[in-house]
C-alpha cells in the first residue's frame, strides 16, 4: 500500500551548500558521519560528539568511503581505489579504477555484507553507457555490470543474498542474487520497481533489516520506501529538490541522514532551492544496520 507523501521533519547537518553531495556513511565506532562534494573534490566527517565537521581537500574527484579498520578508509576515486590515513589524510593507491580513461569517474558505491565493495563509474558528463559497476574484494577488481550510463542504489540485503541497483538514465531498479561469502552476482537481474512514480528519478540508496529498500529521488524532492515485493511504502519530502543518497546513523541505525546537490541547476533554480546542496538528519524511525569493514586484504 502506497502512503501519502509526508513531510519528513529534517535537522539540518551542514549548512555548506554543496555542488554534488554523495556517498554518505556513518561510522558507529567513532560516532562519525562521512560524505563528499565530487565535483568540489572535498571529503566531510562530521563529528556527533560536538556536533564538528571538518572539510578534507582532495587532488581528485571521490564519491564513496568505507571503513578497512580503525587506521584506514578506503577511498573510491575518479581513477582509482585508494587507501586514506585516517590521521594524516595521505592517499596511497590500492587499485586502479578506469585509470587510462579521464572521461569517467566513480559514483555510487556500498560495501557487501561480506566485506566485498561494489562501485560504480560513470562519465563526467553522464555520456550514455559509458559506466559500470565493480566488485573490489580482496585485492581484486572485476567488472560486473557493464554498459550503463549512471550507476546508483547500490544496496544489499543484511543477509548478503541481494543486491540492488539503478541506472538512473533507465530508472528501474534491479535486484539480483549475490554470494553471501563473495558478495559477487548470482544469476541475471531481475527488475524490482519499473519506474519512479512521479517527477524525478531513483538515486541513491540503502536497505534496512527488514529488507525496504529508502531510495533518493533526484529532482523529486524526497526519499521513498519499497518493500522486498516492490510495492512503494512511503513517500517522505526533503528540504532540497535533488537528494542523492540516504544512509542509516545513530548508534543503532535508527535515523536517516540524506545528501542533496545543487549540480545542474542555474541561478533562478538554485534560488527557488534555497536548501539544495545541504546534508540533513531525516525525522524518521528506520531499522538500519552497517555493513563490515571493507575487506581489501
Amino acid at each position: 500500500m502506497t502512503e501519502e507523501r509526508t513531510p519528513a521533519g529534517a535537522t539540518t547537518l551542514h549548512a555548506e551548500p554543496l555542488e554534488l553531495g554523495e556517498g554518505p556513511r556513518y561510522d558507529p565506532a567513532t560516532d562519525t558521519a562521512w560524505w563528499f562534494d565530487i565535483v568540489g573534490k572535498a571529503l566531510y566527517e562530521h563529528r556527533f560528539a560536538g556536533a564538528r565537521t571538518i572539510r578534507h581537500e582532495l587532488p581528485m574527484m571521490a564519491s564513496a568511503i568505507a571503513p578497512i579498520d580503525a587506521e584506514r578508509q578506503l577511498v573510491a576515486a575518479e581513477d582509482g581505489l585508494y587507501i586514506r590515513d585516517v590521521s594524516s589524510g595521505a592517499l596511497t593507491l590500492h587499485l586502479p579504477l578506469e585509470a587510462d580513461d579521464p572521461t569517467t569517474r566513480s559514483n555510487d558505491g556500498a560495501v557487501h555484507p561480506s566485506g566485498a565493495l561494489w562501485i560504480s563509474t560513470m562519465g563526467k558528463d553522464a555520456e550514455p553507457g559509458a559506466g559500470a559497476i565493480y566488485h573490489a574484494f580482496r585485492g581484486e577488481i572485476r567488472t560486473i555490470f557493464p554498459g550503463l550510463t549512471i550507476p546508483n542504489a547500490i544496496s544489499f540485503t543484511r543477509d548478503g543474498r541481494l543486491a540492488h541497483f539503478v541506472d538512473t538514465a533507465v530508472g528501474r531498479v534491479k535486484r539480483v542474487r549475490t554470494d553471501p561469502a563473495t558478495g559477487l552476482p548470482l544469476g541475471e537481474p531481475q527488475v524490482l520497481v519499473d519506474g519512479c512514480e512521479g517527477e524525478g528519478g531513483f538515486d541513491g540508496a540503502v536497505v534496512d533489516r527488514d529488507g525496504t529498500l529508502w531510495v533518493a529521488i533526484w529532482a523529486g524532492g524526497r526519499i521513498e520506501s519499497y518493500s522486498a515485493a516492490g510495492d512503494r511504502t512511503a513517500s517522505l519530502t526533503v528540504p532540497a529538490r535533488q537528494p542523492t543518497c540516504p544512509a542509516f546513523v545513530g548508534r543503532t541505525a535508527d535515523r536517516l541522514m540524506v545528501t542533496t546537490a545543487r549540480f545542474g541547476m542555474n541561478a533562478a533554480d538554485r534560488r527557488d532551492d534555497p536548501e539544495g546542496g545541504q546534508v540533513f538528519l531525516l525525522d524518521v524511525a528506520v531499522k538500519g544496520w552497517f555493513a563490515p569493514p571493507v575487506r581489501i586484504d
